[in-house]
């Protein structure tokens, strides 16, 4: 059963309003910026008369993700947690980081800039689980809706929602989130840990 204090955020979730236009606009600016760095190694920049062509919420600020698969395996993926930019700057910034600066990949190179498949996930505000034990844990997370933050001491990481679809089981998706942080994969069990989930708005290249 939710919590209250989940049922509330669920109810409460914004809603973007992001159209067609916007979202091919966003996925053409993300590849854009890939190139435009590339080639000059430096950020690309958008004319305010540009972004009047598009929906007010491209000014919002709004947490991103961009992840870029090549041959439907990850080649990349980084983003932000917090709101700190506009929706637009906020995807430029992740699109390179992604594919440049993600440790785990080698840096993207011109010949693989029409592999890529983009997709961008927009982050609602993450909100504190409140959980008292292992069990209570496992039954308050919602497969395929709820991306999951963990954090002890100084090792923190998360998984978007759609990772659900690669580890759809709870507990190895939690072992493998802990993993991910550089924690034991049992830990979660043991001893208590902080734990926030958002939901995004995701759209990706056809």
């Amino acid at each position: 059963m939710l919590s209250a204090t989940l049922v509330l955020f669920f109810i409460n979730m914004p809603q973007l309003n992001l159209t067609e236009r916007d979202k091919k606009f966003l996925l053409k600016l993300a590849r854009e910026s890939i190139k435009y760095y590339l080639e000059r190694q430096d950020l690309l920049t958008v004319s305010a008369e540009e972004l009047k062509r598009y929906s007010p919420t491209l000014l919002e600020k709004l947490a991103t993700f961009v992840t870029l698969t090549e041959y439907e395996q990850l080649r990349g993926c980084i983003g932000h947690l917090e709101a700190i930019e506009p929706l637009y700057q906020d995807v430029i910034e992740n699109a390179v980081n992604a594919a440049f600066f993600d440790f785990r990949f080698l840096p993207l190179d011109k010949k693989e800039l029409n592999l890529i498949k983009i997709e961008i996930s927009i982050l609602t505000k993450p909100q504190p689980l409140d959980y008292q034990t292992p069990e209570d844990l496992i039954n308050s997370l919602r497969k395929n809706i709820d991306g999951v933050i963990i954090k002890k001491g100084p090792f923190e990481a998360t998984y978007l929602p759609q990772v659900w679809e690669q580890i759809p089981d709870k507990e190895e998706f939690l072992g493998s989130l802990c993993v991910k942080a550089g924690l034991p994969s049992d830990i979660w069990k043991k001893e208590k840990l902080e734990v926030k989930i958002y939901q995004v708005e995701s759209f990706k290249d056809e």
